[in-house]
C-alpha cells in the first residue's frame, strides 16, 4: 500500500496489513527496500517498496476482496520453496528463515528516534543495531 503524507514507514506497514488482511500487528524492523524507476504503476515517479517485519497480535484473516485475490498464513519454508510467487517474496521468505534460525539481529534494521537539528523535531534512523559498547562511545 501507499504511505499517507507524513506517515512513518512502520505505521504504514501496520495500517496497510490491517486494512488488507484484518490482522492487527506491531512494527519490529525494516527488512528490505526495493527501488525501481520507470515503473508504469508509479504515477511517473520512482518507486520504493519497503518490507517490514511485523509481530501479529491477531491471527484471524478477514481480507479486503477489493485489494487481495487470496490471503492465507503459510509456512515460511514452503513459501521460500514455491515457484508460484514473485522473486521478492521468495527472497524475503528466505531472509526471514535465516533470521529465525540465526537471529533477527543478523537481518533487521532497527529504528531509533533521534533529535533533529531543529529544536523540538525528531527523525527516525533505521540501521543495523550497534553492539552495546558502541552505543554510547564518545571521543575516539
Amino acid at each position: 500500500g501507499l504511505s499517507e503524507p507524513g506517515e512513518d514507514i512502520g505505521d504504514t506497514a501496520v495500517r496497510e496489513v490491517f486494512e488488507e488482511t484484518g490482522i492487527r500487528s506491531e512494527f519490529r524492523s525494516l527488512l528490505s527496500l526495493r527501488q525501481q524507476h520507470t515503473n508504469p504503476g508509479a504515477f511517473g515517479k520512482s518507486d520504493m517498496y519497503i518490507i517490514c517485519r511485523l509481530k501479529p497480535h491477531s491471527f484471524t484473516i478477514d481480507f479486503c476482496q477489493h485489494e487481495c485475490l487470496r490471503c492465507e498464513w503459510m509456512d515460511l519454508s514452503d513459501l521460500a520453496k514455491t515457484e508460484n510467487t514473485t522473486p521478492i517474496t521468495s527472497r524475503v521468505a528466505r531472509l526471514l528463515l535465516y533470521g529465525y534460525r540465526e537471529g533477527f539481529d543478523k537481518i533487521d534494521f532497527t529504528m531509533e528516534e533521534l533529535p533533529a537539528v531543529y529544536t523540538g523535531l525528531f527523525y527516525k534512523l533505521y540501521h543495523k543495531e550497534l553492539p552495546a559498547n558502541y552505543r554510547t562511545m564518545t571521543g575516539m
